[in-house]
């Protein structure tokens, strides 16, 4: 594929041909056709307006939720990840958050604003717009508890600004009326005690250390929690703990991550996927859905 002669008006960088291992948090993953960084939202809109409107578009912001296949993918991916990174209070209870801030900044963005009700999102290891593409949560909150609107855009380079209730929102799943990609949440806030809200993003922080592993590269959460159940426990169950295929291995802090020990491929974590998968709906009755998407073409 072979992108036309642009005239960009802002800084910013296209990348042929780039493995995208770098980009995502597993750091696995073939080759985009092309990777593009926006220098900010409106040199994003400039882009979109002059591709072709056919070409396949992908969206990454950590990449924490994403299994990239060794065949890379077509088209062009958008990093927005250190690209859309406004955050902005608008009103005494609204902030803006653009699809790259990283949901631990926007946290204690909040927090020391005296603002309460996303302090969740401290322990969610990606961005604002995985967050709004996927309704990601943990310890008891959801990203679109907290939505009042988003501004989206679509492949024509045209923004929107839409309420919440025209989404259809479940767990770990929304439903977009619109081919069209989230770009910023507005996110409805509560008057809360800043040093209290800090605190309560140390004390996740530190429970989400001492669980988790982190520093390691993966996805977080592999597959959903099944309902009145939890995916690792019953991953433990199995007996899955170290369980490896290649160089990915089932974490024997947190069964449900599965870590690249340095040499996997995407295939060994794909495959490691599909066994756990097999094992635990023969052992335990019960089908996993996996949280992370699978996307691209296998070698």
């Amino acid at each position: 594929m072979n992108l036309p002669e642009m005239n960009f008006q802002a800084n910013g960088t296209v990348y042929p041909k780039k493995p995208l291992a770098e980009y995502t948090s597993w750091r696995v993953g073939g080759p985009a056709d092309y990777v593009f960084i926006p220098a900010d939202l409106n040199h994003l809109i400039l882009f979109l307006q002059q591709i072709p409107k056919d070409v396949p578009l992908l969206w990454l912001g950590l990449g924490s939720n994403v299994l990239i296949r060794d065949g890379g993918v077509d088209g062009i991916v958008i990093i927005t990840q250190g690209a859309l990174k406004v955050i902005e209070q608008l009103d005494t209870n609204i902030v803006r958050a653009e699809a790259g801030v990283s949901c631990a900044q926007f946290a204690r963005f909040t927090a020391r604003l005296g603002m309460t009700g996303v302090e969740f999102m401290a322990g969610i290891p990606g961005t604002v717009g995985g967050a709004l593409a996927m309704n990601a949560g943990c310890y008891g909150g959801e990203t679109w508890q907290r939505i009042s609107f988003v501004e989206t855009i679509d492949q024509q380079g045209i923004k929107h600004i839409r309420p919440a209730k025209e989404f259809e929102v479940g767990y770990r799943h929304v439903k977009k009326p619109f081919p069209e990609w989230f770009v910023a949440g507005y996110f409805e806030l509560s008057p809360g005690d800043k040093k209290q809200s800090l605190e309560d993003i140390k004390n996740l922080l530190d429970k989400r250390n001492s669980s988790q592993p982190t520093g390691l590269p993966n996805c977080g959460s592999v597959f959903r929690n099944p309902p009145n159940n939890f995916a690792a426990r019953l991953i433990e169950q199995c007996g899955l703990k170290k369980f490896a295929v290649g160089g990915a291995y089932v974490s024997e802090k947190h069964a449900n991550f599965f870590i690249n020990d340095g040499t996997a491929t995407a295939r060994d974590v794909e495959t490691l996927i599909l066994k756990v998968q097999a094992i635990v709906k023969e052992k335990e009755g019960v089908h996993l859905i996996p949280e992370v998407c699978i996307i691209g073409k296998p070698l």
